[in-house]
């Protein structure tokens, strides 16, 4: 059920990508027009680009920050694996950061491929192999030439605003707001369409968000493997770290998840539909199958 949202179109991931964002945008605006009318769509609107411009500049910024990663140079693993790839991806040379954490898992980050860097746990380092951590340095790279960070960083924004003007009417039901003081001739909105979208609007974001995640996944481990030259190092080092993080999962923001080549956490059950990521084996599946 969780991927019924990428399984109604049969275009291509980037087309897909774009619908679903189209999407978000359009429960943005419903959401602030229901609220406020004309205005309120106008406050959703100011609302989303302000918090994209700031995300566009500072995330990568505070992400680093946030998991307390620390740069290093030419004589680590790591940045010989990233220089290698980025050459023969024509990238610019990110920069490569290592974070102090035991559970296996990896990101890029930035806000387009001359702002970039990739980041790995030390788990992961001590857990893969070199051809593995190719394919997982891969998967990363296809998200800084694919503008991924950019495109998750949109949708996490969006849908943040939808919630948060979800939220806001859920208040002002509860305090009487939203009834009328209109001067634009408009009509107070239907207390029980505003209930309906206080309720859905939120589930509805956070699905669509899933799904962009997710299309941008199976993307980036395609690319990942052309990369590498190979899937085999890849799916090995998918099965690996999906073992691994169920071990010893990552005390990662749920803001940040995305950004991830894993699920830092695992989510069972109805929280599994929100989730940012393909279960593991259908990745799998999809890097062995023949490409047509």
């Amino acid at each position: 059920m969780g991927y019924l949202i990428e399984d109604v179109f049969t275009m291509s991931s980037g087309f897909k990508t774009a619908v679903l964002l189209g999407g978000m945008s359009g429960l943005l605006m419903l959401v602030g027009g229901l609220i406020g009318g004309n205005g309120g769509l106008m406050i959703a609107f100011v609302i989303a680009v302000g918090m994209n411009v700031f995300s566009y500049w500072f995330s990568d910024k505070l992400v680093l920050k946030m998991y307390h990663a620390t740069e290093v140079g030419e004589d680590h693993l790591l940045y010989r694996i990233v220089a290698r790839l980025a050459q023969r991806a024509q990238l610019p040379m990110p920069k490569v950061y290592v974070i102090p954490e035991m559970s296996p898992n990896a990101f890029a980050t930035g806000r387009d491929p001359h702002h970039a860097a990739v980041a790995a746990t030390e788990g992961i380092l001590r857990l893969l192999s070199e051809s593995e951590l190719e394919g997982v340095i891969g998967h990363e790279l296809t998200h800084v030439k694919n503008r991924d960070i950019l495109i998750s960083t949109v949708a996490a924004t969006l849908a943040a605003t939808i919630m948060m003007l979800a939220s806001m009417a859920r208040w002002a039901m509860i305090f009487g707001g939203f009834g009328g003081g209109r001067d634009d001739g408009e009509r107070g909105a239907n207390p029980l369409a505003l209930l309906l979208m206080a309720l859905l609007a939120p589930v509805a974001a956070g699905l669509i968000q899933a799904a962009i995640s997710r299309q941008r996944e199976f993307a980036a481990d395609r690319g990942g493997a052309d990369l590498a030259g190979t899937p085999t190092g890849l799916v090995s080092a998918l099965r690996r770290i999906d073992a691994a993080v169920k071990q010893v999962p990552l005390d990662a923001n749920p803001a940040t998840e995305h950004m991830f080549i894993m699920r830092p956490f695992s989510g069972e059950g109805l929280m599994s539909l929100f989730s940012s990521h393909p279960p593991t084996e259908v990745r799998v599946k999809a890097l062995l199958e023949p490409r047509s």
